[in-house]
């Protein structure tokens, strides 16, 4: 498969998954309705797919310039880490407002999803791995 459709599979597919996994999550954690819960989900998907893609192309960028190829368990590591951390500056305060909360319940609740999505991530990355193969930066 071509480095964009990889690219755009992991996308849509990750965020997919995404979805339903983070709209389950803050019916559990917040008092969120259903509808708001889902809602924000897809809004919040929507922003991830975008930044996924770039994140993925600035990733890459920097991963096939590194003299060790492959992607031990720290880069997947700091994969994850780089991608959440950089959703998280923008969903904080879409999630406050949202879900008309303060900025400190919405970061509890975004710290909630990060732990759930750092490992979402991993086992995800992983396992589109072992389905697809590495990409070709990682060879």
């Amino acid at each position: 498969m071509t480095p964009f459709t990889r690219k755009l599979l992991f996308a849509v597919t990750f965020e997919t998954l995404g979805v339903a996994l983070a709209t389950g999550t803050l019916l559990v954690i917040s008092d969120a309705a259903p509808a708001a819960s889902l809602f924000l989900s897809a809004l919040n998907a929507t922003i991830a797919l975008t930044w996924n893609f770039a994140f993925n192309l600035i990733f890459e960028y920097w991963e096939a310039r590194q003299p060790l190829k492959g992607r031990p368990l720290r880069l997947r590591a700091l994969h994850a880490l780089g991608f959440e951390g950089g959703l998280t500056l923008v969903m904080v305060p879409l999630m406050a407002w949202w879900l008309n909360v303060t900025l400190l319940q919405a970061l509890w609740y975004e710290a909630a999803m990060i732990v759930l999505f750092i490992a979402f991530t991993y086992v995800f990355t992983y396992a589109f791995d072992r389905l697809f193969g590495l990409p070709d930066s990682a060879l």
